[in-house]
């Protein structure tokens, strides 16, 4: 037992010792490579060895320069202001393509994405030769990204080294530049950068008709020319305006035609970047549009409370600013034109994805990007601002990240510039189309946008507008309009010093809905009596309080259609609702003070009355393809606190259906609101007692032949937890851990004892079943390799899980991890002692004299048998787990270890890893087996090692038993040995398996109570023998006998007598 303490002391410090180590590896070489980075870009030299070549080539652009100002700042921040990112490139299709490009769809049957490619172009300035400046030019360094991806390019080469890269889906070129920088007075002013490149590009083939034949074979090594004559022209605008912003480049290959190295000239298009000062003064184009101002649109009089605080520019930066949900278009649902006219996208030019939906502009987005707004000085109570924004329209069929960070300016643009007051809260816009002239000649559109401070069932935009049409005699499309859908999660950082409210106005229906689906029962009554559901708690404040419940009401998880279908979906349903107002409390976290709470309830007295039924609205939202007809569903109802329960009426927009509008008298604002939703909560206590998942019921009240008809839904969520459930998680978290700390204890313990036990009767040693205990070094070993949870394993939900991972890094649970790790540690090696011990009795058996090696107990039989036992087991378990899921596909399953790291296995594996649980469960089959094999006299287990191990694996059967039945189909971060879809933990495993482990216990307390020939005769009924005749090969020796050969050697062998007190 020394010796085993000792090795426990050992292997424990090595692994402390691996984890010191693998940190400081981990932190050394992070640092390292920060280091090297820093170093790399700070120290990198440009070389300005070609400046002779390029004045040569960029003559002409020297001869109409003007001088350069030494006082002009912009020379020296160039830099920053004329690198551009993502700009457009294009070619003209001729017998030189400069890019490969290898579609995914082409490659993979199953790619299922098909996005169009973009063709895009980046480029940054990477040094400025400011000791070398001349009179009219300074020399610049610079690199160029040109690739066709579905992607973006916004990642900057700090090398600045030129390359070539391909992969399906993306293609990207990089080429280094020298050259110089001028400015001319020519086209109003520009500003040129002629320089000369070199890279290494892609060779075609001689074919022009399949230049790029190599592809299809290797494309990981395509073979690469090395061209130094790139010549690049870039023009840019003086100053930043309206009609001034636009990029233009050309780059041509000075090579000749025949040459292999020779591509046809590449055209480039960017505009000015954020970083560079927007000069307003287009007031002519812009009151064209507005005057006079405000312009009288449908929004000015609707009805609509409109923001019109001090701080617009912060709010529209927030809301529409880079990383922003794009705009949703809304369909021309009001139009009654013509369908050519009615389907138009406003003033952008429509391609063949767009004219496909059939002017629904579903999948269509808008996004406003490079957004200037100047907000002047508020005097009194009035101000103002100037803004300046480009409009971008995205067809479906196309990334909409990486188009949203396009800058190339085309004919789905619209560059914007506008002011806004503060007395209507209305920004009017001038639009113009794509490139814009100086004169302004496609200005033709005007563009007005409103934050609502007022919402409802039908207004549950955070910000909307429209385009429409300046020309006065004939509009070229029917008005435009779009908008953002509001997340209460983001509203604290809209608004700061005005207060956004919710109007109710479908209150009585949903009255109507509760007496429908809540009349009086008795269920009712002990329901409310004996469960608690979310419910406003005891805080300083009323806000805080509602605040908090409409956290405890929003869910973001899976759900599966209740009752569950036998042929399960191949996916689950995303599911979302989010609270968007409870009682008077619109959004939540709010971090400005409400005022005196006595507009909101007059008396604590009267909130207690009123909180019996809460006024709510909420937004559910639904991904999959059987929802497709109503995703989004706007709602307002009562939230009933004592049942946790929502009675709601919803809204579902169909005005992408506007042909069949006209035929729908009943609609309200284009919206759907013949709907009723009742959302079940589960309760805040019991939870281990009742199914903590949440139930949704969605049914339309139109008749089934209604076109906007459809079936009702039921789902239900998978396990969902509430704020103060994840808190409770540490603690559920740590009762687990303990009762692991202590059932490996017990098992130490009980294996200690079957040690000490040993020693006391060496003649029973040698018939322990080594492959009994096999099974059990087995269970211990594979914590310890995989990482994977042998005790208490959990079945938990994804929003389970994701929820509680982070929670569960807390230090003492930490702490509660590494003493099971080491106990099951202490386990393994005390198991492998008592292994050692049963090897080296029989090996003594072997060397006594005479001679008799049948009387040693031979494993053969028993590792056969048990062996045969489990795989025609393990097989059955397949057949019946094909049979049940015969229409779900074989697929990965992703789970998730304890460490918060997930993998992938395949579901044969995981069958496999929950058998072989199963079998460390039944550990006591082969010491059975090995018992009738040899005929045992004796009582080689103590009945506290047998009954005790026995009791330590059956224990999480019996707390699974008693936890909430949670039912989770798709079973997607169970741990390892855990699926509760299977036998080993369903509620029929969780009483078989027990049932099974405690009759072998039974049998080997039986066995070794009655000898063989006492047991053989119990079990004959009338002549026939169940076991077979008793015999004398196993028959043991007397253990006097034994003791006295051991002591005294066998045949004076000396060596056996060291060995048997080296044991000792």
């Amino acid at each position: 037992m020394k010796n085993t303490a000792y090795v426990v002391a050992l292997v424990w410090s090595f692994c402390w010792l691996l984890l010191l180590f693998d940190f400081t590896n981990s932190y050394t070489t992070a640092s390292a490579a920060a280091f090297e980075s820093t170093i790399s870009e700070s120290t990198m030299n440009y070389n300005y060895d070609r400046i002779d070549e390029v004045k040569k080539h960029c003559a002409p652009f020297l001869a109409s320069a003007s001088d350069l100002k030494p006082e002009v700042d912009r020379v020296y921040n160039i830099i920053e202001d004329l690198s551009f990112v993502n700009g457009d490139w294009r070619q003209e299709v001729g017998q030189a393509p400069l890019l490969p490009y290898i579609d995914p769809g082409i490659q993979n049957s199953n790619f299922s994405d098909f996005k169009t490619p973009l063709n895009l172009a980046s480029f940054w300035i990477m040094d400025v030769d400011r000791s070398r400046r001349l009179k009219k030019s300074i020399s610049v360094n610079g690199i160029l990204v040109l690739g066709t991806t579905l992607d973006s390019l916004g990642f900057k080469p700090y090398d600045g080294s030129p390359h070539f890269q391909i992969w399906s889906g993306h293609t990207q070129l990089s080429i280094s530049f020298q050259g110089i920088y001028t400015e001319s007075k020519k086209n109003g002013g520009e500003r040129v950068m002629c320089l000369l490149g070199s890279t290494m590009f892609p060779s075609r083939e001689s074919d022009s008709s399949n230049p790029w034949e190599w592809t299809k074979s290797n494309y990981n090594q395509p073979p690469l020319l090395q061209d130094d004559q790139i010549l690049l022209v870039l023009r840019y605008p003086m100053s930043f305006t309206l009609t001034s912003r636009v990029i233009q480049g050309e780059m041509k290959s000075l090579n000749s035609k025949s040459n292999l190295k020779y591509f046809d000239e590449v055209s480039i298009l960017s505009q000015l970047g954020k970083s560079v000062k927007y000069a307003f003064g287009s007031e002519r184009f812009v009151s064209k549009s507005c005057a006079p101002y405000p312009y009288n649109d449908s929004f000015v009089n609707g009805g609509i409370d409109i923001y019109k605080g001090t701080g617009f520019c912060e709010i529209l930066w927030t809301i529409t600013g880079e990383g922003a949900a794009p705009f949703t278009i809304v369909p021309n649902w009001r139009c009654n034109g013509t369908d050519a006219y009615c389907s138009k996208l406003g003033p952008f030019v429509s391609d063949k994805e767009i004219k496909a939906t059939d002017g629904s502009f579903k999948g269509v987005k808008l996004v406003m990007r490079t957004i200037k707004c100047e907000q002047k000085a508020a005097q009194g109570n009035a101000s103002s601002a100037r803004v300046a924004a480009v409009f971008r329209a995205i067809p479906p069929l196309e990334n909409q990240n990486a188009v949203a960070m396009r800058s190339g300016l085309s004919n789905m643009t619209v560059v914007a510039e506008g002011i806004w007051k503060s007395s209507t809260g209305q920004l009017c816009m001038v639009g113009c189309l794509g490139l814009v002239d100086p004169d302004g000649s496609t200005c033709d559109s005007r563009i007005c946008l409103y934050i609502p401070l007022s919402f409802s069932i039908k207004q549950r935009s955070i910000i909307f507008g429209s385009f429409s049409s300046t020309t006065r005699i004939n509009d070229s499309y029917f008005p435009l309009s779009f908008e953002k859908l509001v997340y209460p999660t983001e509203l604290w950082n809209y608004f700061r010093n005005s207060h956004p409210y919710y109007s109710y106005s479908k209150i009585e229906q949903a009255g109507v809905i509760l007496e429908k689906n809540e009349p009086f029962s008795f269920q009712t009554v002990v329901k409310k009596s004996l469960l608690q559901f979310p419910k406003v708690e005891d805080t300083e404040t009323v806000i805080t309080g509602l605040s908090l419940l409409a956290e405890d009401l929003t869910i973001h998880s899976s759900a599966f259609p209740d009752p569950l279908p036998r042929s399960q979906p191949k996916r689950p349903t995303d599911f979302q609702i989010e609270v968007l107002s409870l009682g008077p409390v619109f959004g939540r976290f709010w971090n400005v003070s409400y005022g005196d709470e006595e507009t909101l309830y007059h008396n604590e007295a009267q909130y207690t009355e009123k909180q019996l039924l809460m006024n709510v609205s909420a937004q559910i939202t639904l991904d999959g393809e059987a929802y497709s007809n109503f995703s989004v569903l706007f709602l307002e109802g009562l939230y009933d606190p004592p049942v946790g329960k929502m009675y709601l009426v919803g809204c579902r927009d169909v005005r992408a259906s506007w042909n069949i509008l006209f035929e729908s008298m009943d609609l309200e604002e284009g919206l759907d609101c013949l709907i009723e939703a009742v959302v079940s909560y589960p309760p805040t206590k019991a939870r281990w007692l009742v199914n903590p998942t949440a139930r949704i019921s969605i049914s339309s009240q139109r008749s089934e032949d209604d076109p906007l008809y459809f079936s009702p839904v039921k789902l239900q969520t998978l396990p969902i937890m509430y704020r103060r459930q994840r808190e409770d998680i540490l603690s559920r978290s740590g009762v687990e851990g303990i009762l692991r700390i202590l059932t490996l204890s017990f098992a130490i313990a009980c294996i200690s004892s079957q040690l000490y036990y040993i020693q006391h009767g060496v003649d029973s040693v040698p018939f322990m079943s080594l492959v009994m205990l096999g099974v059990q070094a087995l269970g211990y070993s594979l914590p310890l390799i995989t990482g994977a949870e042998a005790l208490f394993k959990r079945k938990s939900s994804d929003s389970y899980e994701s929820s509680s991972y982070y929670l569960e890094k807390d230090q003492w649970l930490n702490v509660i991890d590494y003493v099971v790790k080491l106990l099951v540690l202490v386990a393994f090696l005390v198991t492998l002692r008592l292994c050692q011990k049963v090897w080296k009795s029989r090996i003594r058996l072997l060397s006594r004299s005479p001679r008799e090696p049948h009387r040693v107990p031979s494993e053969k039989w028993v590792f056969l048998t048990t062996l045969t036992i489990h795989v025609i087991g393990y097989v059955t378990v397949l057949i019946i787990h094909s049979v049940k899921n015969s229409q779900i596909p074989v697929q990965m399953v992703e789970y998730l270890g304890s460490s918060g790291h997930s993998h992938k296995i395949r579901e044969w594996e995981t069958k496999l890893e929950e058998y072989v649980g199963l079998a460390q469960d039944l550990f006591l089959l082969p010491q059975v087996i090995g018992n009738i094999i040899w005929q045992i006299d004796c009582k080689p287990l103590r009945k506290l090692y047998f009954i005790g191990i026995t009791a330590v694996r059956l224990l999480p059967h019996f707390y699974d038993y008693i936890k909430s039945p949670v039912r989770n189909p798709y079973f997607a971060e169970e741990y390892e040995f855990v699926n509760p879809n299977m036998d080993f933990y369903s509620k029929f495993g969780d009483i078989a398996i027990p049932a099974t482990a405690i009759f072998l216990a039974v049998a080997v307390y039986i066995q070794q109570k009655w000898n063989y020939e006492k047991l053989s005769q119990a079990l004959t009924i009338g002549e026939r023998r169940l076991l077979p005749l008793a015999s004398r090969a196993y028959e043991r020796l007397p253990s006097k006998s034994i003791e006295a050969e051991l002591a005294s050697g066998v045949n004076g062998n000396t060596k056996l007598e060291t060995e048997h007190e080296d044991e000792e």
